[in-house]
């Protein structure tokens, strides 16, 4: 389980074709992880609608946004086409990643139980360490909320 405090677990994912990228290829950025179920359903949307809104915001304090889900790279492309998305999204097709970081869990909805990805976004400092945690996130207005809570951990210095 990841907590607060923690190193960021490593992960290689692609965010395109032979595009991998890893904590280590972004260190000395924050970042924002949002673990996110699948592309193209309405919550999803509106969560990448929202961060993609900020993305200038983010980028504005040397933060990177990455959406991370179990679709494929393609399915990535056509997501971000359709909806002229900003944020960077990867791929987590074995869902290696997803469940280092504890996301892929077992999920009820309609009274249905399955396994899925648990909405849940993490945030790390420039040398990858675990600041913040957001679990079972609803995506409206959660960007805004990730965006506030950076600015104060830039705002301290760290």
């Amino acid at each position: 389980m990841i907590e607060v405090g923690m190193q960021a677990p490593d992960f290689a994912l692609e965010e395109a074709p032979g595009e991998i990228v890893s904590p280590g290829s972004l260190a000395g950025s924050w970042v924002v992880l949002y673990c996110y179920p699948k592309d193209d359903t309405k919550g999803c949307t509106l969560e990448a609608l929202e961060f993609s809104a900020l993305e200038e915001e983010f980028a504005r304090r040397n933060a990177v946004v990455l959406g991370i889900s179990p679709d494929s790279c393609a399915s990535h492309e056509a997501f971000r086409g359709k909806h002229a998305l900003r944020v960077r999204l990867l791929s987590d097709p074995d869902r290696t990643m997803l469940e280092t970081y504890g996301v892929w869990r077992e999920k009820v909805l309609y009274g249905k139980r399955s396994l899925g990805v648990v909405r849940t976004t993490f945030l790390l400092d420039p040398e990858g360490k675990v600041l913040r945690i957001w679990n079972n996130v609803k995506a409206l207005g959660h960007a805004e909320k990730v965006l506030a809570v950076l600015d104060e951990f830039v705002d301290s210095g760290g």
